[in-house]
């Protein structure tokens, strides 16, 4: 679930913090009649635009689909190959286009509206992706000094050895960092396949540490971000709420 927060506000100015559009669209939306709000077991239409509403445990409804009221939204997206984490991507579509308008229109202070990637995956790279509009939370899952653990299911070109894996725990050399880069643990899977665990993020920093031990990525799947595994029944494409608890962080 989302965060909440308690406070009473106009039901206009509430749908416009949750990205439904400008504050006139969103009158509009209300004197048409296509929002609704959960009071005490049901749904119950709103016609006034200026109504307040309480914010805490907010369920509304728009247009036929319920929604949470969410002060800062923190979501998860199972990543499909084939998409770029850039709202200018370059050859292939957006993962932004796989999200609600809702989640992409979320006014915010800075230049870029809505939920962003927290860190970056290689279009051709699967699993899980977090995005919010809370500026702080980003800062702290992406923060190298935070040491926030990401766990890639690797499939590789050339079979996975004892000596490689040694390698990738004591450290590989990577062109753009003056000190070695460490695996926080690694193990083996399959004679191609292993499980690679990092506390900071670098540009391919996976393709790149195994190019270094001499072998090749051809899968990669991010399956799980400091204490969240991305859940089985999370279909690519698909997204779902995320509570900060979830992320079982210090």
């Amino acid at each position: 679930m989302p965060v909440l927060t308690p406070a009473t506000a106009a039901l206009q100015n509430i749908l416009y913090s949750q990205g439904f559009g400008t504050r006139r669209v969103c009158c509009g939306l209300i004197q048409q009649g296509l929002v609704s709000v959960w009071v005490n077991g049901a749904w119950q239409q709103m016609r006034d635009a200026a109504q307040p509403v309480a914010t805490d445990g907010l369920q509304f409804n728009v247009q036929g689909v319920a929604w949470p009221y969410a002060e800062k939204a923190v979501v998860m997206l199972h990543k499909p190959a084939g998409y770029e984490c850039s709202h200018k991507p370059s050859n292939w579509p957006s993962v932004y286009t796989l999200l609600p308008a809702p989640l992409r229109q979320r006014p915010t202070t800075g230049a870029l509206q809505g939920v962003q990637a927290v860190g970056r995956l290689d279009q051709d790279t699967t699993g899980l992706l977090l995005l919010s509009d809370d500026g702080q939370f980003i800062h702290r899952m992406s923060s190298p000094k935070k040491h926030v653990p990401k766990i890639y299911e690797v499939v590789t070109a050339d079979p996975f050895d004892a000596r490689q894996a040694a390698a990738l725990l004591a450290g590989v050399v990577l062109h753009d960092s003056p000190q070695p880069v460490r695996a926080a643990a690694c193990e083996a899977t399959a004679s191609h396949q292993l499980r690679l665990t990092l506390t900071e993020g670098k540009y391919h920093q996976v393709k790149r540490m195994l190019a270094a031990v001499g072998n090749r990525v051809v899968g990669l799947h991010r399956a799980q971000i400091g204490g969240l595994v991305l859940p089985a029944d999370l279909l690519p494409g698909q997204w779902r709420w995320v509570a900060v608890g979830d992320l079982l962080l210090n």
